[in-house]
């Protein structure tokens, strides 16, 4: 037997990293028969039981003896490739999270699925139904010829409803046989319906197609002015990638987004995409994620999950409303989908586009200094105008007392509806009212569980916490005084304000649209058809009405409360108001006549609503970026959180101010250096602020406290938290730690 022989009859020794809350992989013997290779699938005995996970590195021969586990089976799935592995291993560094953790992300789909439910197709037997109506006959005479057809497709044929399939089966008319499951994703044609894009379209498309070929990390920023043209663009970016044979995938923030967007993509390329959320099912994801690894899925468009599929040749990532902060993941794994997809785009030598009318100021930041490619769209499509923005000064002209709507936007919208058009009523509040009093005690509703009050939701008859969900009946008496008809809602929700509507203009056909209401992401999608046909007269939404939406026959924008999140102290709070405000207010006239918004405020002269008003994009920019970079804000300088948190304060501010002395006692080290407790800290050094009491000191019973992390880009972050973690007490009693990287909100 030769010596190479010989290495291949003889086991080898293995690193199997496992989706479990561990950082290092798991050695076992893998019997030679098996030929693992990195990325492989396996199941192997961890503790007393078979636990799943993936061979990560091969290490090479057992040698003689070792008291390692051998590796129970191969699994019949693709393997990750070396890139996504990449990826993983990124992703946990940069967010001080378990590999195992960080794995779960991208295998949770294959583990879930159960077998594949078959696919039932139906086609006619030789037997005739007792009665032979019209509409059965319709459908006996769809299932001539032995063919077998899906339910739904023999009942679109005979122009009837399933049930009447259901009862010929009953009856033996129609058999059901099990077929082969349904093609997860058909055919994409580049050539479909290519477009006559404008100018300015065909400029910004040219310079993405030129991007995917050679292959290499390109990123750019396309920027365009809301109803620009920006998907079209990108639409002749995935045509290329798929004419190169790759994959592409599609990043969208919010699930209700997906409607509008597959019937845009199936007339681009005659089929729609496979999608990509938690309103898929699990055996749907399954097929899904092993079609991304065998390549037969081209493209998928999903929300920030789908960041985390085995694609097997991805050429193109795009992150559309690159701005949005539902990238943002807090649970579990802290990520922030925009920026980890532009690091596996890197990885997998790919091109993405972020795509919005409002950048992040990180992403502006990184195009306008020549990291990213910049391209932009200063113009709506096919000449059609923005709208006029007008400001309502609420100190002059607001609204009678218990009134929202001020006299102006009420004129504004009757008018509206005359003309046959639609008006949108936005605010960004969800329920009937934020807060609900007694007026006799000054009792308020507070959650049990948070530091937080109750939203009273009057559709639903209850008072909701909208931060861990704890819902009560909303009584008739008050719970402190026992007063009865004492209670009183303050202030105005999107229920409150349709009620209002209602009051103002009886004949109109209204809707709320709110993520609040029964009926998920299909209710939603449902919803937004309607709005796109013209089925309402006004709609009244918080931010899910800002987000992409294309509806024709809106031409009126009223922003009720445009203050609301300004007096915050969060750094962003300027941002998001600017980009919020954009672009629920760029809802306006994308059909063909002009649109108008009217935007309420009490502090008209504000940077941010004088910036709307005037259309001066630039200039609210470049306020916003001098500061950042004045006070060493991201993009400028770094920032980490830890959430320190127990079920009771003492025990938890007790582990912060531990978690803190340790910081201030590390030794120096060359990648980091600590600022004294209280210094103004020097030229690279990292500042510790706190612990504090969190703004939401209570969240689903347990109390919580931040310390923040402030450096410079210089500074290596991720090490001095390690450092710090290491040095600090470990977390008993209940206790927990959360790391937080690049936190975008500071409650």
């Amino acid at each position: 037997m030769s010596a190479a022989q010989d290495e291949d009859e003889r086991a080898r020794v293995v690193e199997i990293l496992a989706p479990v809350a561990v950082d290092s992989t798991y050695s076992y013997l893998a019997p030679a028969a098996m030929r693992l290779s990195p990325g492989d699938s396996v199941t192997a005995p961890l503790g007393r039981r078979e636990a799943y996970g993936v061979v990560w590195s091969i290490d090479g021969d057992s040698g003689p003896g070792g008291n390692l586990k051998t590796v129970s089976a191969r699994l019949d799935r693709p393997p990750l490739s070396q890139q996504l592995r990449g990826f993983i291993d990124w992703l946990a560094r940069y967010t001080l999270t378990p590999r195992g953790m960080a794995l779960r992300l991208a295998t949770r789909a294959a583990e879930e699925a159960g077998p594949e439910a078959p696919r039932m197709l139906y086609r006619a037997t030789d037997n005739v139904p007792e009665r032979l109506t019209p509409t059965r006959a319709r459908v006996l005479k769809a299932a001539e010829g032995g063919v077998a057809f899906a339910k739904k497709a023999l009942a679109e044929a005979a122009a009837c409803s399933t049930g009447v399939i259901d009862a010929l089966v009953d009856e033996g008319a129609l058999e059901a046989i099990a077929g082969p499951a349904a093609p997860i994703a058909p055919p994409l044609d580049p050539l479909f319906a290519a477009p006559a894009l404008e100018p300015a379209q065909q400029d910004a498309a040219d310079a993405l197609k030129a991007s995917l070929s050679p292959r290499a990390f390109k990123p750019f920023l396309l920027e365009g002015v809301t109803g620009s043209g920006k998907t079209e663009v990108y639409f002749e970016a995935i045509a290329r990638a798929l004419e190169a044979g790759g994959q592409a995938l599609v990043m969208m923030p919010e699930i209700a987004l997906t409607t509008q967007f597959l019937e845009r993509f199936a007339a681009r390329f005659g089929e729609k995409p496979a999608e990509w959320h938690s309103g898929v099912g699990a055996r749907k994801r399954a097929r899904i994620w092993r079609g991304c690894a065998t390549g037969d899925v081209r493209v998928v468009v999903g929300a920030r999950s789908a960041l985390f599929l085995p694609f097997s040749d991805l050429r193109l990532i795009v992150v559309d409303e690159e701005h949005e902060g539902a990238y943002k993941q807090d649970d579990g794994v802290s990520y922030h989908a925009r920026d980890m997809a532009v690091v596996r785009a890197r990885i997998e030598e790919a091109t993405i586009v972020l795509a919005s009318a409002t950048p992040s100021i990180e992403t502006r930041v990184n195009a306008m200094r020549g990291r990213y490619g910049y391209l932009r769209l200063d113009s709506r499509a096919r000449a059609r105008l923005m709208p006029t923005l007008e400001a309502i000064d609420m100190r002059k002209e607001g609204p009678p007392r218990g009134r929202w709507i001020a006299p102006r936007l009420a004129l504004a919208v009757g008018e509206t509806m005359a003309r046959g058009e639609q008006a949108l009523l936005f605010l960004n509040r969800r329920g009937y009212a934020p807060l609900t009093v007694c007026h006799t005690c000054g009792h308020r509703f507070r959650c049990e569980h948070c530091d937080a009050w109750l939203v009273e939701h009057r559709f639903r008859r209850a008072l909701m916490c909208h931060h861990c969900g704890h819902i009560e009946r909303r009584p008739n008496l008050c719970p402190e005084c026992g007063s009865e008809d004492s209670l009183a809602a303050c202030g105005p929700g999107v229920e409150r304000l349709a009620e209002e509507a209602a009051t103002l203009f009886p004949d109109a056909r209204i809707l709320v649209l709110s993520s609040d209401f029964p009926g998920g992401a299909d209710r939603l999608r449902r919803e937004l058809e309607e709005i796109a046909k013209g089925s309402f007269d006004i709609v009244i939404g918080t931010q899910l009405v800002a987000k992409g939406h294309n509806f024709p026959y809106l031409t009126l924008v009223g922003v009720i409360d445009a203050d609301l999140g300004l007096g915050s102290g969060d750094p962003r709070a300027a941002e998001r108001t600017f980009q919020l405000l954009n672009q629920v207010t760029g809802r306006a006239g994308r059909g063909d006549k002009p649109g108008r918004a009217l935007i309420q405020t009490f502090h008209p002269s504000h940077p941010v609503i004088a910036a709307l008003l005037s259309g001066d994009a630039e200039k609210f920019y470049e306020q916003e970026i001098a500061i950042r970079e004045r006070a060493g804000l991201p993009p400028f300088g770094r920032l980490a959180a830890l959430i320190v948190s127990a079920k009771d304060a003492a025990t938890a501010e007790a582990h912060a101010r531990a978690l803190a002395r340790a910081a201030h006692e590390l030794p120096p080290s060359p990648r980091y250096r600590v600022a004294a407790p209280g210094a103004w800290p020097e030229q690279n050094e990292i500042a510790l602020l706190g612990p504090a009491e969190a703004p939401i000191a209570l969240i689903r019973g347990r109390y919580r406290f931040r310390l923040l992390a402030k450096g410079p880009r210089s500074a290596d972050m991720q090490a001095f938290l390690r450092d710090m973690l290491a040095g600090g007490p470990k977390e008993r009693g209940g206790v927990r730690v959360q790391v937080d990287v690049d936190p975008q909100n500071f409650s």
